[in-house]
C-alpha cells in the first residue's frame, strides 16, 4: 500500500490499471516559488517540494508517491496548466505543428528507501485543426493538464511521432515505478 499524495484522476487511473494497491490524498505545494526555468529542474523540484509537504502531513508510516508533469515547447519553453481557456489555446497552438516534451518527475520515500526518477516522452504533432481545437477547448478537458495537453484524448489523432512511455505523458511514469516497488517490497520483507 502506498500513499498517492496527488489528486489527479489519471494518475490514479495509471496506479489501478498497473495493479499497485494505493490510497490517494492530496499534498499541497505552491509551484510558483519555484523559479526556474528549465522544465526538467521545475518539474524535479515541484515533486520533490509535494514530496516534502506530504511528509509533514502524513509522515512514512505508509510510504509517500508525488509527482508533477510540465510540458516543454520546441524553444524550451514551461508549458504549465493553464489558467484559462485564453492560456489554454495560446498553450495548445505553441505545440500545434510542433515538437514537445512531456517531463514528469516522481518521489517515492518510505521510512528506508527513496526513488525518484525524471522521464520524458516527445511528441511531434501535426498541426491542430481549428475547429476541432475550439470544441476541445470547449470541452473543459484541457482542465488541470499540463500544457492542457492529453495524448491519450485530444492529441492523439494528431501525433506524427512518440519517443518514450505515454504513462510518463500522461503524468506517472509507472513501467519506472513498477518493478522499484517489487524490490522494495521484496527488501522490506527480507527485514
Amino acid at each position: 500500500m502506498i500513499v498517492l499524495c496527488s489528486q489527479s484522476p489519471t494518475r490514479a487511473l495509471l496506479l489501478q490499471k498497473a495493479g499497485i494497491d494505493f490510497v490517494q490524498k492530496p499534498a499541497d505545494f505552491d509551484e510558483e516559488q519555484i523559479t526556474t526555468t528549465v522544465a526538467k529542474d521545475f518539474v524535479y523540484a515541484a515533486s520533490k517540494g509535494k514530496l516534502e509537504a506530504a511528509q509533514r502531513l502524513y509522515g512514512l508510516e505508509v510510504p509517500l508517491l508525488c509527482a508533477d508533469t510540465v510540458i516543454a515547447a520546441a524553444d524550451g519553453t514551461i508549458l504549465r496548466k493553464a489558467k484559462d481557456v485564453n492560456d489554454a489555446r495560446a498553450i495548445l497552438q505553441k505545440q500545434s505543428g510542433s515538437t514537445i516534451a512531456i517531463i514528469s518527475s516522481l518521489h517515492y520515500k518510505s521510512t528506508t528507501h527513496l526513488f525518484t526518477d525524471i522521464s520524458a516522452t516527445h511528441y511531434r504533432f501535426a498541426p491542430f485543426d481549428e475547429a476541432d481545437l475550439e470544441a476541445y477547448l470547449e470541452s473543459g478537458l484541457w482542465q488541470g493538464k499540463a500544457g492542457g495537453c492529453m495524448v491519450e484524448g485530444f492529441c492523439k489523432r494528431y501525433i506524427k511521432e512518440v519517443r518514450g512511455l505515454e504513462s510518463t505523458a500522461m503524468g506517472l511514469q509507472v513501467e519506472v515505478l513498477k518493478p522499484w516497488l517489487f524490490l522494495n517490497e521484496k527488501s522490506a520483507m527480507k527485514n
